[in-house]
């Protein structure tokens, strides 16, 4: 049951979101800190909810630099433009919520690589890409996140230092990275948190007006687990299809 006009969401999953477990990265960067890529999401929320071992949340914005302590229990969740970087001090895993789910597969995310990397999309693509080879995949993941490194203690350093106009740039060549893919953005927002929103809201409605009806319609559904860990941003990835089953 939805409003008149409205779309009927394709996920009963909870607040229209994605979820994926995430074990960060191991292994050292440069700078000798263990962790993922930093990276932002331009239009959606992240949260982890840490289930095991410890470690930092690195993350920088227009008000400034900041580490947050992550241990078991731990829940954190920074918006869009939070420049992030997930540091891992001893077997560090999270389940990651992301809102306006199905964004980050469509591409809602810039790693911080340094400004000739940022030209334009394609030659984003190029640095991002981990191609097909399963053979190569952890050195190319582990190459990215260096270079993703790399541009983020530049940042880090200009931003420390009261200089706001890198981080603006950067701000700048991520928008005009992500434009052309996200002209199919609304569509995915209205399908699942928009459409899941507007349920949600003619059901209350319904049960302010003595209308039950939707019980009847009642189900368990459960989430399927992709077959292999991915190589993400932040660590290996294992994410879900919360679609709704038949």
């Amino acid at each position: 049951m939805t409003g008149s006009g409205s779309t009927l969401p394709d996920s009963t999953f909870p607040g229209g979101t994605l979820v994926s477990r995430l074990d960060v990265y191991g292994d050292a960067a440069p700078d000798g800190i263990c962790g993922g890529s930093p990276h932002l999401h331009t239009v959606s929320t992240e949260a982890y909810i840490v289930i095991s071992g410890h470690g930092a949340l690195q993350s920088l914005s227009a008000d400034g630099f900041r580490e947050t302590p992550l241990e078991a229990g731990a829940i954190v969740w920074f918006t869009p433009g939070v420049i992030h970087r997930a540091v891992n001090h001893g077997e560090l895993q999270a389940v990651v919520l992301m809102s306006n789910s199905g964004l980050p597969e469509a591409g809602d995310a810039v790693m911080t690589f340094p400004p000739e990397h940022l030209a334009d999309a394609q030659t984003y693509a190029e640095t991002a890409a981990l191609r097909e080879d399963p053979g190569h995949r952890a050195e190319r993941a582990a190459r990215r996140r260096d270079l993703a490194v790399e541009g983020f203690l530049a940042l880090k350093t200009a931003v420390e230092a009261g200089d706001s106009s890198a981080l603006t740039a950067f701000y700048e060549a991520a928008g005009a990275i992500v434009r052309e893919r996200a002209q199919t953005w609304p569509d995915l927002v209205r399908r699942r948190p928009l459409a899941t929103a507007e349920a949600s809201l003619a059901m209350a409605q319904a049960v302010a007006s003595g209308d039950l009806e939707h019980l009847l319609d009642a189900r368990v559904q459960q989430a399927v687990p992709a077959e292999a860990l991915g190589f993400g941003m932040c660590g290996r990835l294992r994410t879900y299809d919360v679609t709704d089953q038949a």
